[in-house]
């Protein structure tokens, strides 16, 4: 398994099993699946509902001596309603105790949005709180905390923007470690990937398939296929694989860590075997000439009306 190293020489696997939208009954198998044919990357979150679920699975494969918790990478989430500082460790204990862990390999804020307490998806834009009223500064310092108390080896954040992070990273005492991001070829994030490595740190890609199972309500009109798109499909073709195993192979090519989700064996086994050959100089360049600035995750969940972001406050995009 190809990896990558963070600056205490941990190393994290670059392909992992996502677990988002794998629905309770059916991640419990997947992830033994998955650990079984050798991924030794999951990512978790507690807004996935189905955290319970995966500590059962990792339980099992610890009893059965299948592998051991030292072998195993393990990330999750900070969910958007736990934000002050004061609330993080109690939000991550919560996760340990589901997943039947002692402590995570890597714990992100999911989100750069806070909502206000008791709220776990706002109904109306009052539900979230505006930056200033419960900045990212705050949120930092329960996550550096975190670290400090061991509960998490390593801390980073999710779905930031690249002055969001810029900002984040100027004021904590613990720099992020890792942003967890869509990234596919129809959007490419260039200046992130830049920054982030002159920077020390590291990218997940989410969506890397184009995620095509998510609920209607998050999909647009007439949205680009990845997997069906013709350069994907012709490179699939020169090696013998699947588009999907491409846009796998492409990802980890980009120096970024990727997590396709699946609960079906097959699929787990297929997208794991994506890292076995070697995309050409040529193919690279056809794949990087796809970029269309395209969000499949726009984010549009937080920009109600009334609500104190618009999609390019969000994404800082003028």
């Amino acid at each position: 398994m190809k990896t990558l190293v963070f600056k205490n020489n941990d190393t994290v696997p670059m392909v992992g099993l996502g677990t988002w939208k794998s629905e309770p009954g059916d991640v419990y198998q997947a992830v033994i699946d998955a650990v079984e044919a050798g991924y030794r990357h999951i990512d978790c979150a507690p807004i996935y509902g189905n955290e319970r679920e995966i500590g059962l699975a990792l339980d099992h494969l610890f009893s059965a001596g299948t592998v051991h918790r030292h072998e195993l990478f393990i990330t999750s989430k900070l969910w958007n309603n736990a934000h002050r500082a004061d609330q993080v460790l109690p939000a991550l204990k919560s996760t340990l105790n589901d997943l039947q862990l002692d402590y995570l390999d890597l714990y992100l804020i999911h989100w750069p949005v806070a909502l206000k307490n008791g709220v776990v998806f706002p109904e109306k834009g009052d539900d979230i709180f505006a930056p200033d009223e419960m900045p990212l500064s705050e949120t930092w310092l329960g996550m550096e905390q975190a670290q400090k108390n061991g509960l998490a080896r390593h801390i980073g954040v999710s779905n930031f923007s690249l002055e969001k992070l810029k900002k984040i990273t100027d004021k904590a005492n613990v720099k992020p470690e890792l942003n967890q991001i869509e990234l596919h070829p129809y959007l490419q994030q260039e200046k992130m990937l830049s920054w982030c490595h002159d920077n020390g740190i590291l990218l997940t890609a989410y969506a890397p398939l184009g995620s095509r199972d998510r609920h209607p309500s998050m999909k647009g009109d007439n949205e680009p296929s990845l997997l069906e798109n013709p350069v994907i499909n012709q490179i699939a073709g020169n090696h013998g694989m699947t588009p999907a195993q491409v846009l796998i192979n492409w990802a980890v090519a980009r120096g970024t860590i990727v997590i396709p989700k699946s609960v079906h064996k097959g699929r787990i086994i297929e997208n794991l075997k994506a890292i076995d050959f070697e995309l050409t100089a040529d193919e690279m360049l056809k794949i990087e000439q796809l970029d269309r600035h395209f969000r499949y995750v726009t984010g549009s969940f937080w920009c109600m009306k009334g609500a104190p972001y618009t999609s390019d406050s969000l994404w800082d995009e003028k």
